[in-house]
Parts: C-alpha cells; sequence; structure tokens
C-alpha cells in the first residue's frame, strides 16, 4: 500500500510538471465575435503576400503572381506601381514589401523570385517612393542558390536601423542549407544597398553575406526595437514548424537536427545535436508560420510587446507573450474565420493588421 500511495504521489509530481513546462493559453481563445474586425480591402482571392504602410492611411502590398499596388484606406484608390520581373511559378512570386527609413527617405525593399543565369533564385529590389510612385527601381542582390525547385523561397525582411536581414529558404535542396558557399536555407545581413556588411560572421572565410544557417523556409522575420531581439519563424516539413531567436554566426540545424518527420512517415534527423540551436517554441503538428511581428501599437493594451504569428495551414494568428528566454503563453486568434493567415504588422495608426490569401486586409480594432 506504502508503494502504491508513493507511486501515485510521482504520477501526481510528474503531471504537475508536465502542466508547468509547456505555455498555458490565457483561459479562451479568441473567435471572431470576441474582436472588433474591419475589412480594409477585398480583393477577391488573390494571395496578398506581403503590406507595409507607408503612414497611418497609405500602404503598400503585393500579389505573389507579380503586382504591386499602392492602397489609400480613406479613399479606397488602388494604383499599381512598377515591380520587378518574377518568375512567378509554384511558391514563387512578388513576395515581401517593406519600407524602412533610409537617411530620411521612404525606401521600398521587395524580395521576389527571379530568373538569374538560368537559375530561379531569391532576389531584393529596392527604390524610392515619392509622388505616388515608385522611382529608382532596381534589383541590389540576388541570392546565390542550387536548385531546379520552385518552392521555399523565403522570403522577408527585417531592419534593426543599420542592417538589413534577409531570409532565404532551402529552396527544397535541404542539405544545402548546412552548405556555408551557398545562401539556401539562411538569413542573410545587408547593407541599404544590398552589399554584404564586413563585419558578418563568416566573411573572412570567404562567405560575406551569411548571418545564420540551417533554416528550412523561413516565412516570418522581425526584429524587436524595444528588445533588441531578432525574431525568426519557419517551415518545418510535417510537423516541427520553429520560432527562433537569430543570433550571429549560429546553426538553427536543418536538417541534421528538426522536430518534424517525413511527409510519408518517417523521422529526420534528431533533434538535439552539439552546436545546433534549440528552438525557442515548436509545433508538432505544423501550423505553417508565415508572417511574424511584435505588436508595438497602444489600441490593444493586453497586446503590448506579444508576438504575433500568420498561420497557414492552421488558419488561425497565434499570439505569444515572451519573457526571460521563454514562450510563457500561447493564444489562438480567429481560427473560426477559416483563413490561410499569411501576414500580420502593426499599423502606423496603433491597430493589429493581417492578410490573407483570399485577398483580403483585414483590421483588428479591439477586443469586445
Amino acid at each position: 500500500m506504502l508503494t502504491i500511495g508513493i507511486s501515485m504521489k510521482l504520477k501526481s509530481l510528474l503531471f504537475l510538471i508536465c502542466l508547468c513546462s509547456f505555455p498555458q493559453t490565457s483561459g479562451k481563445d479568441l473567435i471572431q465575435k470576441d474582436l472588433k474586425l474591419k475589412t480594409i480591402l477585398d480583393l477577391d482571392d488573390k494571395v496578398i503576400w506581403g503590406f507595409a504602410f507607408l503612414n497611418a492611411n497609405e500602404l503598400l502590398f503585393t500579389l505573389r503572381e507579380g503586382q504591386l499596388y499602392h492602397y489609400n484606406l480613406l479613399t479606397k484608390k488602388r494604383v499599381r506601381l512598377e515591380s520587378p520581373k518574377v518568375a512567378a511559378n509554384g511558391q514563387g512570386g512578388l513576395l515581401d514589401v517593406q519600407v524602412f527609413d533610409i537617411s530620411g527617405k521612404k525606401t521600398v525593399y521587395l524580395t521576389f523570385s527571379s530568373k538569374v543565369k538560368g537559375t530561379t533564385t531569391t532576389s531584393l529590389a529596392s527604390g524610392h517612393f515619392k509622388d505616388g510612385k515608385l522611382n529608382d527601381l532596381k534589383t541590389i542582390f540576388n541570392a546565390k542558390v542550387q536548385s531546379d525547385t520552385t518552392r521555399h523561397f523565403g522570403s522577408r525582411l527585417a531592419y534593426d536601423g543599420t542592417h538589413i536581414f534577409m531570409t532565404v529558404g532551402d529552396r527544397g535542396k535541404r542539405s544545402f542549407a548546412q552548405d556555408l558557399r551557398l545562401h539556401n536555407g539562411k538569413i542573410l545581413r545587408l547593407t541599404p544597398e544590398g552589399k554584404a556588411f564586413a563585419g558578418n560572421p563568416f566573411s573572412k572565410k570567404g562567405y560575406p553575406e551569411i548571418w545564420s544557417y540551417g533554416h528550412r523556409n523561413p516565412q516570418g522575420i522581425f526584429f524587436d526595437q524595444e528588445k533588441k531581439i531578432l525574431f525568426s519563424c519557419e517551415f518545418g516539413p510535417r510537423g516541427g514548424d520553429e520560432l527562433n531567436i537569430i543570433e550571429e554566426g549560429k546553426n538553427y540545424g536543418w536538417p541534421v537536427i528538426t522536430y518534424g518527420s517525413e511527409y510519408y512517415g518517417p523521422s529526420i534527423g534528431t533533434t538535439h545535436k552539439k552546436g545546433m540551436e534549440q528552438p525557442l517554441a515548436y509545433w508538432v503538428p505544423s501550423i505553417s508560420p508565415s508572417g511574424l511581428t511584435v505588436y508595438s501599437g497602444d489600441k490593444i493594451p493586453l497586446w503590448k510587446g506579444s508576438l504575433f504569428l500568420a498561420n497557414l495551414s492552421s488558419n488561425h494568428l497565434r499570439r505569444l507573450e515572451y519573457k526571460d528566454g521563454k514562450i510563457t503563453l500561447e493564444q489562438k486568434i480567429l481560427e473560426d474565420l477559416e483563413e490561410r493567415i499569411r501576414y500580420v504588422s502593426t499599423g502606423l495608426d496603433g491597430y493589429l493588421y493581417f492578410s490573407t490569401d483570399s485577398g483580403k486586409v483585414i483590421r483588428i480594432e479591439g477586443i469586445k
């Protein structure tokens, strides 16, 4: 009887430890009726891959098929702008758009898939927005990749005030994510002009653009100005989607370590290896995290400083709270919309915005 009693106490203790080892939700997930939503743009089943604000009432957005638009939230006027020539095939096309203040100018950056010397790669272009037009548009960087596939291009951008970080997927050639000679499966650190920084970690070895490696398909990246942390999220295969803190020169493991498995069942590699980084969080089964942001607005004070992931296959936004190197809370939002959510960002008006693969940009105006 004594042995049984101790065993039961141990089981109870282990159960409590397990509960405490994982982030808990906030009590309930938020569905449509819990939130004040306003659809500000509806393009009828076009994939709005990225968007960025010029000011509180104007934004730029990309359609994956290749078009860049300027949109006025007040007048509802939509104007097509000049955009790069893209190789829109499979997962490729016109991808991210960001507006960074570079030396007092609104500089627009675009990532896209393009044909370079017979290979389809991920490229970066820049231009200046003025008088309703995109001026001086030019390609400033082409990733050095090897691939004959049309998948895993990445690609998102982040800016820390000095450096531009650009994500490049493994292009379906997983072993190249560990090969520093190529940009497959890397996060790059570039100047605003698209050049490598001299102080990048592998410059002396002849790989000047690479900041981190061992990534599968990172489609979310964001620099938290308050915490001075670079966050990134990436797709795993069958499970094993990751959220990471990206640091100089580190190896994030793909495909040597992963919590995902092959689509046909078997595991891939292992989950831990010395010299390779563990994710801040991972998800099995997959949630397919695309865009990533830290909410910096003032309209929903409860969310201030929270990370938000836009998720495709699992059709929801996910809010995470981060403290002292750990995710302390996870909450699903708007799963009942049944939308593939592609991107999420804080607007310059202080609200949270997200885009969908059905062609919508929606503003979250508050919690009811």
